[in-house]
């Protein structure tokens, strides 16, 4: 231990040697700044990782490989000269979703909102509007009971983009009664495919028996009218596939695969196997000026850069991935031909260098290599999860500040800039979204592209992050930081991993338990994805709480009611904590001083413990419910007051809850609130202490599953200079049935308002809007 404080202390002084002789050279180079930030946080990070090391045996570092950082730092002035300031890119990056909207009145639009598995840019269906039209009409045409269609082609042609415009066609989903998408991949398993599609079905599949998983598959779709996309097939089980289907109704498979054969052997007919073709020369260019060129909707207004554009992009050759992919890099940079010259000449590089001389890849690789030091680590991130796999954005973002990735600065916490650094991995076309929220656009959940993928897993594993076997599975290593757990993997490995800092778990079925005490530099555990029934849950949460260093704790895949004990306080450095199913929880909580995240929302508490008011940290909090002023073991709502950096806070008051007189006042003391959540409210006026003339940071409202009738938007006494009282930009009714409500004095007097979902409000008056549906409501920019 000592020997690692010594080590600890010579880094550190080596950080401001460093540091101090780096910013001698600082002044010539103007933009020096941000490069040198990032210097310093990898140095910091070094440091931290030295300092796990105080508990078991240590490799060390060797001065040699700290020398060498040095020398490279004097060199990033040079390096990073032609580095284009951020603001030029800022209105690429924050730009706002285009949705399909219609005309209401009070010069506003709204659009119906609709739940879908995949959410694509608009701007990906370019080029490939005859693909769907042959499709639709094979399917819509055919009077076979079952039927089956194969999209057949290269990587990066754009066949799962087919396939999943033709799930959410609209006459897709009126046409048929079920619809499942399968994500297959190289890692073909019976078992997860079958799981999966019983989820899409609506059924808990955790406690199925593996050899009953076919036969309730059958079951369940023995009267319906289907449509299943088996997407990204290497290989099948023939048996398996054949003995799928019931006969008594009409099913149709649509499966997209890089081989013909696979999809022959498969029994799809020669007349139904689509190859989707290359885009042309127009088309290329079209794709990415949709959103390089904004402001002059989507037409380059200048002649050498469109000339500059064609040439890059035809040596995409025409494959809608690459040219995605490169537009990500161009879009920011529309204001310096020179940037583009550069992305030109670097492209052809790599296009004369790359092994498989491959667009795609050379795309990748480009794009990868173009990105900041903060964001190459974020995204290598994403190499654990399985193919196929759909990943909660906020999850992804919690690991990132768990580990350290991310840090706040100025006046932005670690979680807001983590959903701007995924929003700007999408942007550039590194991973794909799935489902955004509305409000903002933030990345709800989203995916990777298998040869994005197949990318991180590479370029991973030469950093050392993790290692993989020949087909893309992760394998568990003495040196592995990071960790994705899967059904098959077995849990005793994971004792040898001392070095391990991230363990997410994403695997439905329950696992065994291991002794997690072995894991003494873990940062970040996450078991949302896994069903923990089968454990001794309360002997987990005792072992978990001897890892130091924990500073992420996801237990919302816990199965069943349980407590959290008094030792959870022994995780002093715990930041992020997610709970659900939790019942009670031990007073101790409130010693756990570093949290900013606390996710409660789906535990049946009837109180949260005295003390909140400790966690003067706390940015987030979820699940507060307030409690009777005869209830002496509950918090009372003034214990919010203490928590004056809450940004988000969602609660619940029921009946029984009591807010007195004098904490009327409380809510308008957290300056910095900006979402506020109020959740089955059984009153019938909206409570007198939400009083939003003084919540001057707020920006979203939602009222959810309420008895709310009288919702008083202002009064004259209220009013200011200006006769605006409420500065809210989103708004969200779901759920609150006896709402007397009128739309156009709520827009008159929320004259900021740019976004609203409302949901089962039947007495609104003036809506522009069906009220039989949820629909969404966008302010008109134009």
């Amino acid at each position: 231990m000592a020997a690692s404080k010594a080590t600890e202390a010579m880094i550190g002084t080596l950080i401001e040697k460093v540091f101090s002789a780096l910013l001698t050279q600082a002044q010539y180079a103007l933009d020096f700044k941000d490069q040198l930030a990032a210097m310093k946080t990898k140095l910091e990070l070094m440091t931290a990782f030295i300092s796990c090391t105080d508990k078991q045996k240590t490799r060390g570092f060797s001065l040699r490989d700290l020398f060498f950082i040095y020398q490279t730092g004097k060199d990033l002035k040079h390096i990073n000269s032609r580095i284009e300031k951020m603001e030029s890119s800022l209105g690429v990056y924050g730009r706002a979703e285009q949705p399909i909207i219609q005309q209401g009145p009070n010069n506003s639009s709204y659009q119906i909102f609709k739940y879908s598995p995949e959410d694509r840019e608009p701007s990906e269906i370019i080029g490939l509007e005859k693909d769907l039209e042959k499709i639709k009409g094979w399917i819509l045409s055919s009077n076979e009971k079952l039927q089956q269609i194969g999209i057949v082609g290269m990587g990066g042609l754009g066949k799962t983009t087919i396939a999943q415009k033709i799930f959410n066609d609209g006459e897709m989903v009126a046409y048929f009664e079920k619809r499942i998408w399968v994500p297959v991949s190289q890692n073909f398993c019976e078992e997860r495919v079958m799981r999966a599609m019983l989820k899409q079905l609506g059924e808990d599949e955790s406690g199925i028996e593996v050899s009953y998983l076919l036969h309730k598959i059958q079951q369940r779709l023995s009267d319906k009218t289907c449509l299943i996309v088996m997407d990204d097939v290497w290989r099948m089980n023939l048996d398996w596939w054949k003995n799928l289907y019931p006969t008594e109704k009409r099913y149709f498979a649509i499966i997209t695969s890089r081989n013909e054969t696979v999809v022959n052997s498969m029994g799809v007919d020669e007349s139904r196997i689509h190859p989707p073709k290359i885009l042309n020369e127009e088309e290329s260019w079209s794709l990415p000026c949709k959103h390089a060129f904004l402001t002059s909707k989507g037409k380059c207004p200048n002649k050498e850069f469109e000339k500059k554009g064609r040439e890059i992009l035809k040596k995409c050759g025409g494959l809608p991935l690459a040219i995605k992919t490169i537009g990500g890099l161009l879009a920011p940079k529309v204001h310096s031909l020179s940037e583009w010259n550069k992305i030109n000449d670097e492209f052809h590089v790599y296009l004369t260098t790359e092994r498989e001389n491959n667009s795609v890849v050379a795309s990748l690789r480009l794009s990868y290599d173009e990105l900041p030091t903060h964001l190459k680590q974020c995204l290598l991130c994403f190499s654990v999860y399985p193919d196929d796999f759909e990943i909660s954005g906020e999850q992804m973002v919690h690991w990132w500040v768990g580990e350290g990735l991310i840090r706040g600065r100025d006046n932005r916490t670690a979680t807001e800039l983590g959903f701007d650094y995924l929003s700007e991995l999408v942007s550039r076309c590194l991973v794909e979204v799935v489902h955004r929220r509305g409000y903002d656009g933030r990345v709800y959940s989203c995916k990777m592209h298998d040869l994005v993928r197949d990318m991180t897993i590479k370029i991973a594993k030469d950093e050392a992050f993790c290692s993989f076997d020949e087909q893309g599975r992760q394998k568990l290593t003495q040196d592995s930081r990071w960790f994705g757990f899967t059904s098959d993997m077995d849990p005793k490995s994971l004792k040898k991993s001392s070095r391990l800092r991230a363990l997410i778990l994403t695997s439905s079925t329950p696992v065994s338990f291991w002794n997690v005490k072995s894991l003494m530099s873990l940062r970040v555990l996450d078991f949302s994805y896994c069903k923990l029934d089968r454990m001794n849950v309360e002997d987990l949460l005792d072992k978990i709480s001897s890892l130091k260093r924990l500073a992420c704790l996801n237990l919302s895949g816990v199965a069943g009611n349980i407590e959290l004990p008094s030792s959870i306080q022994k995780l002093r450095n715990l930041q992020i904590l997610v709970l659900r199913r939790c019942t009670k929880l031990h007073p101790s909580i409130t010693s756990l001083k570093k949290l900013i995240i606390l996710d409660l929302g789906s535990c049946p508490l009837q109180h949260l413990p005295h003390g909140l008011e400790k966690l003067i940290y706390l940015q987030e909090l979820s699940g507060f419910r307030v409690a009777s002023q005869s209830n002496t073991q509950g918090c009372r709502l003034n214990a919010l007051l203490g928590l004056k950096q809450l940004r988000v806070l969602r609660m619940s008051i029921n009946n029984e809850s009591e807010i007195s007189e004098d904490e009327w006042n409380v809510l308008s003391q957290l300056e910095k609130l900006k979402e506020l959540y109020l959740r089955r409210y059984r009153h019938e006026i909206l409570p007198k202490w939400i009083n939003l003339k003084h919540l001057s940071s707020l920006q979203y409202l939602c009222l959810e599953d309420g008895d709310i009738s009288n919702f008083e938007i202002s009064s004259e006494s209220d009013q200011d200079s200006n006769g605006t009282t409420w500065v809210l930009e989103g708004l969200c009714l779901k759920f609150v049935p006896n709402l007397d409500l009128d739309w156009n004095v709520l827009l008159k007097d929320m004259p900021i308002l740019r976004y609203a979902e409302v949901s089962r409000c039947f007495n609104l008056k003036n809506s522009p809007f069906p009220l039989d549906k949820p629909a969404v409501w966008k302010k008109n920019q134009d």
